[in-house]
């Protein structure tokens, strides 16, 4: 390596991802023999845990989003897809700009942090016609969504298919099910003030769940305790079921039930991405093996964290979940093994123990499980919030987060959609803004399909 800088590149800009950049740029940001490459379709640094405040309209679009550049400002940041991960050659084929042209990123270490894409699991329907909440776009869309269905439910002419158009069903009742199905249910009932034609009763949040009780990574007693809460709301729960076809009017239940509903919403699954499966090493269950210092087995210099890493416990024998609170971990622990790497130090184990675990419930409810000690109610929400505030990079994301909570307690939720428009033009020479039709054409807009908004 004489001669030429050590090329450190990471895939990936999630909490892994960023995480290990983080340290890294904190050990090594100042050696000009190393350079550390970050790659990733988006330039920011998604806070997912504050998401569907996002979609409820807590939160405002750009507060849960920080870009990697001011995260990372001596780190390089490359804006791209990866096409390929070459391990042989040892390099990572990327591609990006509008005609999507590829580049070559030689590595010397390689840290795959590629994390999830959610698994439709080939039911009837649900791709085509699901949303999802992985995505800042995801939250978006989804707040468009209730926005339009209550715009639309509100005229005379849609009173036949109210039922359909203001019913939500949310498949999932893990952490990001609960917390989007709270949110959901919060956001339209708020909304129905300034809708004169729409009562309460005319809203059905459905939260469908496959085990026994919802939350399960909880204790059983917080997961009756959330039932009751969203119940006394007006949402329903429907336990040991799933979904299991979506048609554009309907949901099918697995226990032979057909709700009418213009809306399904699927957190229920998820599965490594699928360059992962390119890859010549070692894999189980469609995850990345690696050692317990987070090397890739059979494949010196190249790492993996995360979602898409198989994590094995050297204390209990089993595996690490794929949560962010040890992503976050991981990352910095692949980073600091890579400077033992490099300067002839001693590669250190991943070791971590959950600390906890919280859920939002809407309107200042919650529930929590920290160091083994149950909360719920409002101490819970507290929690949520003061835990996740604290975690959320920069400042300056701070500030505006707490703002956004602080007048979120004054005024009511925007019922503004935020799609994509542009102004609708014309190319005549004989058009003047003096005639009717010009000035309707000119006071226009032309709407950009909404999957723009998944960038």
């Amino acid at each position: 390596m004489a001669g030429r800088s050590t090329r450190i590149v990471i895939v990936g800009g999630g909490f892994g991802g960023v995480y290990t950049a983080l340290e890294l740029q904190r050990r090594l940001g100042r050696d000009r023999r190393v350079q550390v490459t970050i790659v990733s379709r988006d330039n920011f640094l998604l806070f997912t845990p504050m998401l569907h405040e996002v979609a409820a309209s807590d939160l405002d679009v750009a507060h849960i989003v920080n870009p990697v550049r001011k995260l990372l400002p001596r780190v390089q940041f490359f804006d791209g897809d990866v096409q390929r991960i070459d391990l042989p050659r040892r390099a990572v084929v990327v591609s990006h700009g509008a005609d999507a042209h590829t580049h070559e990123l030689p590595y010397d270490h390689l840290v795959i942090a590629l994390g999830s894409v959610t698994n439709f699991f080939g039911l009837p329907g649900l791709e085509e016609r699901a949303l999802t909440m992985k995505s800042l776009g995801d939250a978006i869309v989804l707040r468009n969504r209730m926005i339009a269905l209550l715009e639309e439910a509100d005229t005379e002419c849609c009173a036949g298919v109210r039922e359909r158009l203001l019913t939500f069903v949310v498949a999932g009742g893990g952490f990001a099910g609960v917390e989007t199905a709270a949110a959901v249910n919060d956001f339209v009932r708020e909304a129905l003030r300034f809708y004169p034609n729409l009562a309460p009763p005319m809203i059905r949040t459905v939260l469908v769940h496959p085990e026994d009780v919802i939350l399960p990574e909880l204790s059983p007693s917080l997961g009756r305790y959330a039932e009751r809460k969203l119940a006394a709301r007006g949402m329903e729960v429907r336990a040991r079921t799933k979904v299991t076809a979506v048609s554009d009017a309907t949901v099918t239940l697995s226990d032979g039930t057909t709700l009418p509903a213009s809306t399904v919403i699927w957190t229920a699954g998820t599965t490594p991405n699928p360059l992962v499966a390119t890859l010549p090493c070692m894999k189980e269950r469609g995850r990345v093996c690696v050692t317990t210092s987070l090397e890739v087995e059979g494949w010196p210099g190249v790492w993996a964290l995360g979602d898409c890493a198989l994590v094995p416990d050297g204390t209990s024998g089993r595996f690490h979940p794929p949560t962010a609170q040890h992503a976050i971990r991981e990352g910095r622990c692949v980073a600091r093994n890579i400077v033992a790497a490099l300067r002839g130090g001693a590669k250190r184990p991943f070791a971590f123990r959950t600390i906890g675990h919280l859920a939002s419930l809407g309107r200042r409810t919650g529930v929590a499980q920290i160091l083994g000690v149950n909360f719920s109610g409002f101490i819970a929400w507290w929690l949520w919030r003061t835990i996740y505030l604290s975690k959320l990079p920069r400042l300056e994301k701070k500030v505006r987060v707490a703002l956004d909570w602080t007048l979120d307690l004054v005024f009511s939720k925007d019922l503004v959609k935020f799609e994509t428009a542009t102004g609708m033009t014309i190319s005549r020479a004989d058009a003047t803004h003096d005639t009717p039709a010009a000035a309707a054409i000119m006071s226009s807009s032309t709407p950009v399909p909404t999957d723009v908004a998944h960038g």
